[in-house]
């Protein structure tokens, strides 16, 4: 657990980022995040996207705490309560190529419903840095997790009016004070406009400040709806995108941490929908450009859980975006052996967005040194394609320390399993996480903790198994290849938790997303879990099962368990078809294979998937034929 101190000096950077463990990043991230949300922050925006949206998000990609919504009202004590409508936290973008990537999803998503791209069309506003809420014009809710948030419609009935003098009810937006505003009346007594947004909002009654803000209109609450925004094509988009972003940044009178874009056209956003965090018709972009010449001292090797070997670059201290760079990630060994990223090599580094030091490229080669030996077990490493790779996975120390790290982290429901602990359980002889829940109190004083650490761990992981917890998380936690949190989630949707370890590769690979290949790892990875896995399900575990997205009473319908494809422009919205086909137990899918039964075409259909469809022998249905067999069967 970190002292204050630690906070102190990972805030003021004199405790490098670089060198925290990863349960000591997590631990910053939680208590940084807390604080911007209770509007006292003890970093800047910038520095928390640093160490929060990739330095994090690099090392534990799969932890809970980047899948969920940032939590908009930690700190509050009120009930929580369902809001109206998701409120999902928006992703973000720090370069034209990562924004130019979401263009070409939009553009494959589009081509997949034959919407054409010249008729799409990009809204932009500024991304307000305030409070985040919801106004039904009832009630004002926070943010919250994203699908629960506070009632703190107290806001209104202390006077606090709506942006533009517009009407209650248009849903979501932010609690905002004009810029100019805190400059002239609140600097000097409030470090950030966060701290002032946060007296506005909490039950205690409201100083002289908020009073005087809200008097003067200055503190507001802004419908995302009121907002100016830009409008235009996709082309136009690309060809004034800097200009756009400038015009909008400038063009309101608060905080703004960057621009908002999304698509216009309701199907295809309804279509691209969302996952647990993110719509993916959304984007927000934050500009940084700050680069650096910068020399490798040496290159280092890393295995992770998996047993991939990572080169990690230590390199001469160097300033950049505001903070001290010591190291950065060399990605693979395939980049080292290509591009010559050795001791004494010069590279060009960025903090793109003011987040984790990246390479762009090497500047000047030198000599390389690839490892032959995992530096964990020493197990002779092997290539996969630019990777190199332990495959001592039973026994490289590395590796089983990860994936109980991995397990504790993606269930995230106990507390005080972090990096010491696990390492302290593995040099006692620990070895699966099964090991772990069948320990005692007497058994973990013996191995070196304290009486009080031992109650604690003990009274966690009864606390594990007695809190509910969901089937696809409990099933991630395992870390088997190909299947995260998304893919646990639609694999349970199809079978059951105790279903899963009875498949065949083919009925993996028939669940629409599931690729052959996939599907073999996924068997190769259940077949190696699953004793495991019982032994911890037999300790006793409050498992909610996933609801299963074929309704069993639909046995006799034609097409359940069918692999189906919609292509060309539909009488009946195309998303509102394939919906009622999932719903009827059909796999639909998005691209014409020899694993296809039915291709429903409507019009304008192009020529490559009815082609496909022929050479495959699949049956093609006109929508008219489709829904007169739905009916009939």
């Amino acid at each position: 657990m970190l002292t204050k101190i630690q906070i102190q000096d990972i805030a003021c950077q004199k405790l490098l980022i670089s060198d925290l463990t990863d349960a000591d990043l997590l631990e910053f991230c939680k208590i940084s995040n807390q604080r911007y949300r209770e509007g006292n922050p003890i970093i800047s925006d910038e520095y928390y996207d640093f160490i929060f949206t990739l330095e994090l998000s690099k090392r534990l990609p799969d932890d809970p705490f980047l899948q969920r919504v940032e939590t908009e009202n930690e700190g509050f004590s009120e009930e929580k309560i369902k809001l109206p409508k998701k409120m999902l936290s928006t992703d973000k973008a720090y370069s034209w190529e990562e924004i130019n990537k979401w263009l070409e999803r939009i553009a494959k998503f589009s081509d997949e419903i034959n919407h054409s791209l010249d008729d799409i069309q990009i809204k932009g506003t500024a991304k307000l840095d305030g409070f985040a809420g919801y106004d039904d014009g009832i009630k004002l809710y926070t943010r919250g997790d994203g699908n629960k948030g506070s009632d703190i419609s107290r806001v209104f009935e202390r006077g606090l009016a709506i942006f533009n003098n517009s009407e209650r009810g248009q849903g979501p937006g932010e609690i905002v004070v004009k810029r100019s505003y805190f400059e002239k009346h609140l600097s000097n007594h409030f470090e950030y406009p966060r701290n002032f947004q946060a007296s506005l909002i909490k039950e205690k009654e409201l100083d002289k400040f908020a009073i005087d803000a809200i008097s003067e209109k200055a503190a507001l609450f802004v419908p995302f709806t009121q907002l100016p925004k830009w409008l235009g094509s996709i082309d136009e988009f690309s060809s004034q995108f800097l200009d756009i972003v400038g015009e909008l940044e400038s063009g309101v009178d608060f905080d703004v941490d960057g621009v908002v874009f999304e698509i216009v056209s309701p199907e295809l956003k309804e279509y691209m929908g969302s996952n647990r965090k993110f719509h993916r018709w959304q984007i927000a972009f934050k500009e940084n450009k700050e680069k650096a010449q910068v020399r490798v001292i040496s290159v280092t090797a890393q295995v992770g859980r998996t047993g991939k070997v990572t080169p990690v670059a230590e390199l001469e201290p160097t300033q950049l975006s505001g903070a001290t760079i010591y190291r950065a990630t060399g990605h693979h060994y395939g980049l080292v052996k290509e591009q010559g990223l050795g001791a004494g090599s010069v590279i060009e580094l960025t903090r793109s967005g003011l987040v984790i030091p990246k390479i762009n490229k090497v500047l000047k080669s030198a000599e390389i040194d690839l490892p032959l030996n995992c530096p964990s077990c020493g197990n002779k490493l092997s290539w996969d394609s630019d990777f190199l790779m332990c495959l001592n996975h039973e026994s490289c120390p590395d590796q089983i320390r990860g994936k109980i790290i991995y397990f504790f982290r993606i269930l995230a429901n106990n507390d005080g399993f972090g990096q010491a602990t696990i390492q302290k359980l593995y040099d006692q002889g620990v070895r699966q996480v099964s090991d772990i829940y069948l320990l005692n109190k007497t058994q973990l004083i013996s191995m070196g903790f304290g009486k009080k650490t031992s109650q604690n761990l003990f009274d966690q992981l009864s606390r594990s198994r007695q809190e509910s917890i969901e089937d696809w998380r409990f099933l991630a936690a395992f870390g088997v290849q190909r299947l995260g949190m998304g893919n646990c989630e639609n694999l349970l949707k199809s079978y059951s938790l105790n279903q899963v370890f009875n498949l065949s590769v083919e009925d993996i690979s028939n669940i629409d997303g599931f690729a052959e290949l996939t599907a073999e790892l996924i068997f190769d990875g259940l077949l190696s879990i699953r004793v495991q896995y019982e032994t911890l399900v037999l300790g006793g575990f409050q498992l909610e099962s996933t609801q299963l997205s074929s309704d069993t009473n639909l046995s006799s319908n034609l097409f359940k368990n069918k692999k189906i494809v919609f292509t060309g422009s539909m009488n009946e919205s195309r998303v509102k078809l394939q919906k009622q086909a999932k719903a009827l137990g059909a796999i639909v899918s998005k691209s014409v294979s020899s694993k296809t039964d039915y291709l429903i075409i409507g019009e304008n259909v192009g020529q490559l998937k009815t082609k496909a469809a022929k050479t495959h022998g699949v049956e093609i249905l006109s929508e008219a034929e489709y829904l007169r067999k739905l009916t009939s069967s």
